[in-house]
């Protein structure tokens, strides 16, 4: 749960919402084959559930007044890596501010694997 307060109030916004939305956004970009378990816990309960968490592969983190996002992805071989870094860097921090109004200070992509397809 992300809590930030303004002078209105206590703003929560779910880490299950942050998951859906970053998600959806990482995976309209091209070059992108899928997102990976990310930590020990995901994976666990990826295994005992037998299907995909649905924060798999996002962590946010709240430093401050400002998000920190972390993604652990997998790239179709052949694609420049630079450039579908930079797109989705983009492209998360355009939708998260635009979508809850929330700073994003940093979009940290981690490249685990490569897919042939």
């Amino acid at each position: 749960m992300i809590r930030i307060e303004n002078h209105l109030g206590q703003i929560q916004v779910s880490n299950a919402y942050f998951a859906n939305l970053i998600g959806h956004a990482v995976s309209e970009c091209f070059g992108v084959s899928g997102l990976v378990n990310s930590t020990p816990s995901q994976g666990l309960r990826a295994l005992i559930s037998g299907k995909d968490t649905e924060d798999k592969g996002v962590r946010v983190r709240s430093i401050g007044r400002e998000l920190v996002i972390d993604l652990h992805i997998t790239v179709t071989y052949g694609v420049n890596i630079a450039a579908i870094v930079k797109s989705i860097i983009n492209k998360v921090t355009y939708t998260v501010e635009n979508a809850c109004g929330m700073a994003v200070s940093k979009v940290n992509v981690f490249v685990a694997d490569m897919k042939v397809q």
